[in-house]
């Protein structure tokens, strides 16, 4: 079944907790963008909102780390709530990163740029919990699908399922009901959503609709799913 990650960024920042609310029956984990102004031309969040919303829900805490030096940080979100952490490929140290990471126990992502070739990530797959592959150029919410980066899902997915590994991929940017299912016919299995589910009158029933169109396109004729039963996070849930 498709993982749906509802983005916090995408939410209403004076009423995050009843924003997550109404997202979590439908919620496999919580997608948290930190933009450092430097990584990215945006500045968003820091590890005491993390800590602020920890209290609030259980759900898992997918941190996405669009930082220069996340090195610098991963302990202080780690200390904050987040379950797994995704750092970016194109900031290089990526194997002392990934040892880091295990080190602090969160479960370890590598996240791609779109004009980043496969070649670049290839050869950590085998140490990592998740890749995400971005599908607009990161920075800012609102962007519109990039199907150009389709090809390098499924080369992704090709090569996990080679090689037998168990690694999550991971789709953000642009994922909508008509979105999803190309990514997800590509091989991805975790959909990043932010305006097309904070966005709409009913988040619940938007994620609940974004699934289905996912699920239907990775596993035609599947039947209407059932809403999730929210629960605590489970250490290297994508395996």
């Amino acid at each position: 079944m498709a993982r749906i990650a509802p983005s916090i960024l995408s939410a209403d920042f004076a009423a995050l907790g009843d924003a997550v609310d109404q997202v979590a029956a439908q919620a496999d984990l919580l997608h948290v963008d930190v933009m450092d102004g430097h990584f990215v031309p945006n500045l968003t969040i820091g590890p005491p909102v993390v800590e602020s919303l920890r209290k609030h829900t259980d759900l898992y805490f997918d941190v996405h780390l669009m930082m220069t030096n996340p090195g610098d940080y991963l302990e202080a979100f780690r200390r904050a709530g987040a379950d797994g952490c995704s750092v970016h490929v194109e900031v290089d140290d990526t194997d002392e990163l990934i040892d880091q990471m295990r080190r602090l126990g969160v479960d370890v992502g590598l996240a791609v740029n779109p004009e980043t070739p496969f070649d670049a990530f290839t050869r950590w797959l085998d140490r990592i919990d998740l890749i995400l592959l971005m599908t607009v150029h990161p920075g800012f919410g609102g962007q519109s699908f990039m199907p150009e980066v389709l090809p390098k899902i499924r080369r992704t997915r090709d090569e996990i399922d080679r090689r037998g590994l168990a690694v999550a991929i991971e789709v953000d940017g642009g994922i909508d009901v008509q979105t999803a299912p190309l990514a997800a016919e590509a091989g991805a299995t975790v959909f990043v959503v932010g305006s097309a589910i904070f966005g709409e009158p009913d988040p619940a029933a938007a994620a609940h609709a974004i699934r289905h169109a996912a699920d239907r396109a990775a596993e035609p004729g599947v039947a209407e799913p059932g809403v999730a039963e929210p629960g605590p996070p489970q250490p290297n849930w994508a395996r």
